[in-house]
């Protein structure tokens, strides 16, 4: 019996030490970022000694199978998979909100509704030197402000463009790590605490990934994984213990597209998704402003080639260029807006061709179509900034459901290291008790 009741204890003092050992761990790394909460998981040992009757069991203590994550991978997939939706919609909706601020304070609505009120004060004496002036440096504007808000989008498609290479880097080198990971998971011990940190490790790099493109993963029985982008059918990203690289592509309009190992990849999620898509509405708004700008500067130039300026020369087109990055006033003077019909003589007050100007630009309503510009961005914008708040706030339940499960209660670990030392204590008592038994026995005469 006494030999009975020492393996019996034997193999309680080591569960009780390994489960001490394990709430150590969670303790310690309670505000560890990525830490997942362990526990071990213990099972009865039983013996079928041949000595016994045919079927008879006899309890001989505790077993430690492993230490167990208390992670559920259902969770984890969700914190992926709605984080991923989030960080989408925040990329497009701030790459949305720099598109808008590039468009809306370089005042290209305000320069043309300037230059038109220019126009119409020049309709009260079109010999007025200060009042052609006025026109001219308004119209100078116009084409400066064409200019500035040309430049400032290339600027937005610029570091939108470089956020997203910056990205693609970032999901190489995080796909080497987790290639790297599926490595030393292989070799690890199924009951060894490095195996943990080594998942710890994996699922922390498998949502920085999901931050990134959208991710599709299957898990071996050793841990190891297999990512996917792109959808379940999409290439493999890292598979065993090699991973493939990420490629951007940007073309002429500005948009980029992706492919991996030189095949082509639709992203539907992740921060890359957004910044494509932020890109992609980036080039629609460029395409507009370009097509106002050239509106104005064949609407005007055509308006000038059938008039007379104020010397009575044939009017000269006012801007050069062909789209709002290289709208340029090409006129020299206020003196060569041509307000007069063409063949009137010099500082003629006739300013029917002034009026057919303005007809023709009323027409055109470069301010109208400017205005609508500027509100279909700022729609966008509160469309989109609805959508992300809500995916956040899924993503937001999400992490909070597997936080839940997977993170470390302070009082619950204190409890649990309480009635761990004291379960160590009662082995330790059960051996102290075994030995002085055999001692009486021995003692027996």
């Amino acid at each position: 019996m006494a030999a009975d009741l020492i393996t019996i204890a034997r193999s309680g003092t080591r569960a009780a030490r390994a489960a001490l050992d394990v709430t150590a761990q969670n303790i310690a790394n309670a505000s560890s970022e990525g830490y997942v909460r362990r526990s071990v998981s213990l099972s009865e040992l039983a013996l079928n000694p041949l000595a016994s009757s045919p079927g008879a069991i006899n309890l001989a203590g505790v077993r430690v199978n492993g230490i167990v994550r208390n992670a559920d991978m259902f969770r984890q997939s969700e914190v992926r998979r709605t984080g991923s939706d989030a960080a989408r919609a925040g990329a497009e909706v701030q790459g949305l909100e720099n598109i808008e601020s590039a468009a809306e304070q370089t005042g290209v609505y305000d320069a043309i509704v300037g230059f038109e009120a220019a126009l119409k004060q020049l309709l009260s004496d079109p010999t007025d030197g200060s009042l052609r002036a006025s026109a001219l440096e308004q119209a100078r504007t116009m084409a400066q402000t064409f200019n500035t808000a040309a430049a400032s989008l290339a600027a937005v498609g610029e570091g939108l463009r470089f956020e997203a290479q910056d990205g693609v880097a970032s999901v190489n080198t995080t796909a080497a790590e987790l290639a790297r990971v599926n490595l030393r998971l292989s070799r690890a011990s199924d009951t060894s605490s490095d195996r943990s940190s080594l998942l710890d490790q994996r699922d922390s790099l498998l949502e920085k990934l999901s931050g990134q493109v959208d991710v599709s993963t299957v898990f071996a029985a050793d841990g190891s994984v297999q990512v996917r982008i792109g959808g379940s059918g999409g290439p493999s990203l890292v598979s065993g213990g090699s991973a493939v690289p990420l490629a951007m592509t940007a073309a002429g309009d500005g948009t980029v597209s992706f492919a991996l190992g030189g095949t082509a990849v639709t992203l539907s999620s992740g921060a890359l998704a957004g910044k494509g898509q932020a890109l992609s509405e980036l080039t629609g708004v460029r395409g507009q402003l370009d097509a106002i700008a050239a509106g104005v500067i064949t609407t005007l130039n055509a308006a000038q080639g059938t008039g007379a300026d104020l010397g009575g020369a044939g009017g000269q087109p006012m801007f050069s260029g062909t789209d709002a990055s290289t709208m340029t006033l090409a006129l020299a003077g206020g003196s060569q807006i041509a307000t007069a019909p063409a063949g009137s003589g010099a500082n003629s007050r006739d300013t029917s061709n002034l009026t057919a100007m303005r007809g023709a630009l009323e027409t055109a309503n470069p301010a109208g179509t400017m205005d609508r510009l500027l509100f279909g961005i700022s729609s966008a914008v509160a469309g989109r900034t609805v959508t992300r708040d809500a995916l956040e706030s899924i993503a937001g339940t999400a992490r909070v459901a597997l936080q839940a499960q997977a993170g470390v209660d302070l009082d619950e670990e204190a409890i649990n290291l309480t009635r761990f030392q004291q379960a160590y204590q009662a082995s330790g008592r059960v051996i102290q008790v075994a030995s002085d038994i055999f001692d009486s026995i021995l003692a027996i005469r």
